[in-house]
């Protein structure tokens, strides 16, 4: 048997395995100690190399010279090979890591060498960031095009007892636990009961590389602000998680703060529902403006996939959102790449509206804000003003359009400094009709920062205090209570048009505005609707049990509205918010008639109360 290195010219296989993705994340020791484990075998044409479906592997295998070809479909393996991959290809990973006998079977295509990669060896190069953005990767290519299965959730993935300690105790103790268990973390308790968490990476670059002592309190030592998911949350939201923070973990947590679990790479590589992480990370890496226009492209198609999979129309538009997300992210590193005279820490881009909620659909405009430092010369805030119309311009060839005369960052009551921001705030609050004060507050109190320091969330605070100004509570009320829920006006009945029905307009808009102004009444800053109403609804005006009803309505509306764009789409129309109810079936048409009837209750209850109940009251339980 011959290595590379004893052909001559051939690159050691360190060198070799650093030029290939998940081995390009490690450093030089953990190359050099996984080429010194590795074995590599010359295989003839024809030769199996592998076969992960008659039995789990330990291993893990690479392409080194020449191509084999892959059959990742066990009912599929009299036919051709279904995927072929040459030097620097990777296989054999999905049944290391699950353990279980999930293919595939490789065969030699021609005469080839193939490193086996033991799993001891070769496990540290899957639970760095770069070894979890390359599974994702992976196992999203993978599944493109294959019927997969239902989608799965976070807590189907937690199978051991996490392993805990106290903050107070010493690093080298913690440390000393993690090796005992087997784990590469542990998760703090903090003061205040907080968590914290240790992994193998932070205990390299803060005590092996010497900031800290092995002896100083393990809390000086752990991220304060690890990743948290939820146990009902999906898998993909998990994974979009870690490739967002890069993290090594995230941690499993119920509603009240309770450590469940702790999710790795390793966990979900192969876990069903992940089909989005590969289109995230896409995103996230576009090279160009074509590429991340042609990839934006690709949203509705992979909603449709994840609808079709069973994922709840709640989650998939979490998804979508963090899908945005990237693309406005990365969309703003691209234009900005085309200015280098714009620092890219001089301002904070904040998504408003249905985004800034996380509850936007297919037909939802990108609305935005902007943020400035307050130093900035205004010849420099006009260049940045230039540039985020081409951003929102590129975001337009990616499927995500806006209204050119709403809510966007190159306008100028848009784009503002932090004071300048903080200053209109108090205003609106003081003179809600001024300048459109009510407007602007159901906008600004909506933002959520995707970019920058996110410094002008701390505006919303101005209103922290609105039962001190009951004439702006009063006016914003009103402003709440301006869009009525109804099925159909007068005059559509007048005129014959088609029967059609504006499911925002007329259903999705009354419910989020009582949503915001609920929370602006109560003090709380939760952002989606239905967490408004189920925080905010306990007062004379909203009892908890209307706030119940109306999240709950919200939420099966939103579906409604989801399946009714994806249909649109499917049959060649633009994504639209008024549905035509000859497209609906009997039993959502009856669902929109009874969340109607519920939503104008609510609203005519609100109306009497606020008629002769002191606005002082409204907020009062």
């Amino acid at each position: 048997m011959r290595t590379p290195a004893d052909e001559e010219g051939a690159q050691p296989l360190e060198t070799f395995l650093a030029g290939h993705p998940p081995f390009d994340s490690l450093d030089r020791y953990a190359l050099t100690t996984l080429a010194e484990a590795a074995t590599l075998e010359r295989f003839f044409a024809g030769e199996t190399v592998l076969d992960a479906f008659a039995s789990p592997t330990v291993e893990v295998f690479v392409v080194v010279e020449g191509r084999v070809g892959l059959w990742n479909d066990a009912d599929q393996l009299a036919g051709p090979a279904q995927e072929r991959v040459g030097s620097g290809g990777l296989f054999g990973f999905s049944a290391m890591l699950t353990g279980q006998p999930v293919g595939p079977r490789a065969v030699a295509l021609r005469p080839s060498t193939v490193a086996r990669l033991p799993e001891a060896a070769v496990l540290p190069a899957f639970t760095s960031p770069g070894g979890s953005r390359f599974l994702a990767s992976e196992v999203s290519s993978a599944l493109h095009g294959h019927e997969t299965p239902t989608y799965s959730v976070v807590s189907d993935l937690v199978r051991t007892e996490p392993l805990v300690v106290e903050g107070r105790r010493p690093v080298a103790e913690a440390v000393r636990a993690m090796t005992e268990h087997g784990h590469g973390y542990c998760v703090v308790r903090l003061r205040g009961g907080r968590l914290g968490l240790l992994t193998d990476r932070l205990v390299r670059e803060r005590v092996v590389a010497g900031a800290y002592p092995l002896d100083a309190p393990v809390s000086e030592v752990v991220d304060r602000d690890p990743v948290h998911v939820a146990p009902d949350d999906s898998v993909l939201e998990a994974v979009v998680a870690l490739l967002d923070r890069e993290a090594d973990y995230v941690l499993v947590t119920d509603r009240d703060g309770d450590l469940r679990g702790v999710v790795s790479p390793r966990d979900v590589v192969v876990a069903p529902g992940n089909a989005g992480a590969g289109l995230q990370e896409q995103l996230r890496r576009a090279p160009d403006a074509g590429t991340l226009a042609a990839t934006g492209q690709r949203l509705p198609a992979l909603l449709a996939d994840l609808v079709r999979r069973g994922l709840g129309s709640a989650r998939v538009l979490a998804v979508h959102s963090t899908l945005v997300d990237a693309c406005v992210r990365r969309a703003i590193e691209l234009v900005l790449a085309e200015h280098p005279d714009l620092p890219a820490d001089g301002f904070t881009w904040l998504s408003i509206g249905s985004n800034g909620r996380r509850e936007a659909v297919l037909s939802s405009d990108v609305d935005s804000a902007v943020s400035f430092a307050d130093d900035l010369p205004p010849e420099t805030v006009e260049a940045y003003r230039r540039a985020f119309g081409e951003v929102h311009a590129l975001l337009g060839r990616a499927g995500l359009g806006h209204d050119r005369h709403g809510a966007a960052a190159y306008r100028r009551e848009f784009s503002r400094t932090n004071a300048d921001w903080r200053a209109a705030a108090q205003d609106w609050l003081d003179n809600p009709i001024k300048a459109q004060g009510a407007m602007m507050t159901s906008l600004l109190v909506d933002a959520r920062p995707v970019w920058g320091d996110p410094g002008l969330p701390a505006v919303a605070r101005v209103f922290g205090d609105l039962r001190a100004h009951p004439l702006t509570m009063r006016l914003l009320l009103l402003e709440s209570l301006a869009y009525r829920a109804r099925l159909r006006s007068v005059r559509d009945l007048l005129a014959r048009r088609p029967e059609t029905f504006d499911i925002k307009a007329h259903a999705l808009l009354p419910i989020t505005n009582i949503a915001r102004w609920a929370a602006l009444s109560a003090g709380t800053t939760v952002l989606p609707t239905p967490e408004r109403l189920r925080e905010s609804g306990s007062s004379e005006m909203l009892p908890a049990a209307q706030a119940r009803t109306l999240a709950e309505v919200f939420e099966v509306l939103q579906g409604v509205r989801l399946q009714a764009q994806l249909d649109q789409v499917e049959r060649g129309e633009r994504p639209s918010d008024v549905l035509r109810l000859e497209h609906l079936s009997p039993l959502d048409r009856s669902v929109i008639a009874s969340a109607v009837r519920e939503v104008a209750a609510v609203q005519r209850r609100m109306d009497n109360l606020s008629a002769w109940l002191p606005a002082e009251e409204w907020a009062v339980s």
